[in-house]
């Protein structure tokens, strides 16, 4: 599996509506057929700071999203919005998947 966390940097003057300026690349790309999750997350303590958290099948998979005509407009979007260049954690990590979390059990 491909694991992808990215820091997001927005301006200030699109931070409140900045998942609907990326809806169409986010919808796009979790339609593609390796995608495990493709979820944005705004920080709780800098407002104009926005996580993507991504994961693909296999590295594939990663290559197919890179390749797609929605990425590639996206990443010409993207730098009218950001304040900086984005930080990226890309791993690859065994699996296929999520995994339970084994340090806590669920009480129904």
């Amino acid at each position: 599996m491909i694991f992808i966390v990215v820091k997001h940097p927005v301006k200030p003057q699109y931070a409140e509506h900045f998942e609907e300026l990326v809806e169409p690349f986010t919808s796009a790309t979790r339609a593609e057929p390796g995608t495990i999750c493709f979820d944005w997350y705004r920080s709780v303590e800098d407002p104009e700071l926005y996580l993507l958290v991504e994961a693909f099948r296999d590295a594939e998979a990663g290559m197919a999203h890179v390749e797609s005509e929605h990425f590639r407009q996206a990443i010409a979007a993207l730098p009218a919005w950001l304040k900086e260049v984005p930080e990226i954690v890309h791993v690859e990590v065994p699996g296929e998947g999520w995994s339970r979390m084994s340090e806590i059990e669920v009480v129904p």
